[in-house]
């Protein structure tokens, strides 16, 4: 029982750390020239406002939350 739940819990932890990014969405859907620039821009976009929206859920303020919109934005566009 321990061991399967040892294992719920890696392959939770192992799917956040690998969730795609943008340019990993970008390369494997072969994007390029003004698509990937139209795909890109709009998950940046899109990137933004979910981060956004999860720094106002946890209520941060000021620099704080500059910095953790910066870093989330950068995770998900994978800069």
């Amino acid at each position: 029982m321990k061991a399967l739940i040892f294992a719920a819990a890696f392959l939770m932890s192992c799917g956040a750390a690998n969730a795609a990014s943008c340019k990993a969405d970008a390369g494997s859907k072969k994007l390029a020239g003004a698509a990937m620039t139209s795909f890109m821009t709009k998950c940046e976009t899109d990137s933004k406002a979910k981060c956004d929206k999860s720094a106002a859920d946890k209520k941060l303020s000021g620099a704080a939350k500059d910095s953790f919109t910066k870093k989330c934005v950068s995770d998900a566009v994978g800069a």
